[in-house]
């Protein structure tokens, strides 16, 4: 089975499940068939996922990883605050560290807007459908939504990562509050102390809270840097920590902060 025909009958799986998008399906031109996939992976409540349909999902996302390429954390160049910080942009899910991190909402599961541009869409779209569906265990074992600050940790599945470290971010609504600042300073070391009780010796973050969440991004990479440093200095913990960012305004953010010397070369 070529990679079109292994597309096209997840499609079908998928619509078999869901026949209220079959009309809108049929639009979809020969191009646009993986495109149509994502969507419906993303709408595609969890429950029920036939060990089929996994199969032939697992073999796409394995290959697509492949063809984009996994950058392996262990060889990114340290940064000059801390040989423990690195910065890297790039797409989070092309990297394989110990653990990645995930900027959830509260319902956990993950976007399901179809192909949304957010790094939760992002992360579930390329980790295939059994994040939604354990995720979907751990929220159902919880009984309540997820609290802002705190982190739950998942395998990976398709991820080059073997862990994903999913976290609720503060939504800022207007005036940016100490409150706020506080609740994302709890998202970082929440998701480091669980990482360090379980053992995971690289941990990759995203810029939580600065999308949809609407955090301000100078003060949002202040925190977290500061934030992560503390919590390496106070334990003495070596794990590395990369902070991952994907546009260049955040790159320039973050290289002021952890590498100054390389920001004020390149400014002059």
């Amino acid at each position: 089975m070529n990679r079109m025909e292994r597309i096209r009958c997840l499609n079908e799986l998928l619509l078999e499940e869901m026949p209220e998008y079959r009309d809108q399906a049929a639009e979809f031109p020969e191009a646009g068939q993986r495109r149509l996939l994502r969507g419906l992976m993303n709408l595609r409540p969890p429950g029920g996922l036939s060990q089929a349909f996994l199969d032939l999902q697992d073999e796409l996302l394995s290959a697509e990883r492949g063809e984009k390429g996994v950058v392996n954390a262990e060889h990114l160049p340290p940064t000059a605050r801390d040989p423990r910080l690195v910065l890297w942009r790039g797409d989070i899910t092309r990297l394989a560290a110990g653990a990645i991190v995930d900027a959830d909402n509260s319902g956990l599961l993950g976007c399901f807007c179809p192909c949304h541009g957010c790094i939760d869409n992002a992360i579930h779209s390329a980790a295939g459908l059994q994040l939604r569906e354990e995720c979907s265990r751990i929220m159902v074992a919880q009984g309540h939504p997820e609290a802002a600050g705190g982190a739950k940790l998942t395998a990976g599945y398709n991820l080059p990562s073997p862990y994903v470290l999913h976290t609720v971010g503060p939504v800022v609504q207007g005036r940016l509050r100490e409150e706020e600042c506080r609740t994302l300073a709890k998202c970082y070391r929440s998701c480091l102390e669980l990482a360090e009780r379980r053992g995971i010796r690289s941990v990759a973050f995203c810029c939580l809270s600065t999308g949809e969440f609407h955090f301000p991004n100078q003060r949002a990479a202040e925190i977290a840097v500061r934030t992560v440093q503390e919590f390496l200095d106070e334990t003495g913990s070596e794990m590395k920590v990369i902070f991952n960012v994907f546009q260049e305004k955040d790159e320039r953010i973050y290289r002021a902060l952890l590498d100054p010397d390389r920001t004020a070369e390149a400014g002059g």
